[in-house]
């Protein structure tokens, strides 16, 4: 079975230890600790993690090595998140996620899972980002909350 390509955003990582998003991080990493997915990081996600506690820098070691690609901030990726906010999409204070989301696209990973309901888990948003996509040629991107990769037992 091909597993799924899953790329996690900073939000993510933090979410492990906030109040509000703890308990569904945490049960996605079971998830990806039992290798269930593909785990994929970007060189900005390394970035956005040098200013955390080491705590929250160690979250990334629950993954297993041979499920974690990291993937490279390319000048492909950069010229779609610059577009993304010159069509004001997202504003230039939130190029970082402008990033995350290009560099999940130009990869083709087949989603993108962020606790960031503001720039990047939102539908009007996720409709803009995939409608300049399509219209270069790359595949729409599926952008979800870790909650929807849950699994749930009946």
């Amino acid at each position: 079975m091909v597993k799924q390509r899953v790329y996690i955003d900073t939000s993510v990582v933090g979410g492990y230890f906030d109040d509000e998003f703890s308990a569904d991080t945490k049960k996605l990493f079971e998830r990806i600790i039992n290798e269930d997915f593909k785990v994929y990081l970007s060189e900005i996600s390394r970035l956005e993690l040098l200013p955390a506690p080491k705590h929250v820098q160690e979250v990334i070691n629950l993954i297993p090595p041979k499920c974690l690609i990291v993937l490279e901030f390319t000048d492909e990726s950069k010229q779609l998140a610059e577009l993304y906010v010159n069509e004001k999409i997202l504003g230039a204070a939130s190029m970082d996620d402008a990033y995350h989301i290009a560099i999940a696209t130009v990869n083709r990973i087949d989603v993108l899972l962020s606790w960031n309901f503001k720039h990047i888990v939102n539908w009007d948003k996720i409709r803009l980002f995939n409608a300049i996509n399509m219209k270069l040629g790359y595949p729409p991107i599926e952008i979800r909350s870790p909650k929807e990769l849950l699994k749930y037992e009946d």
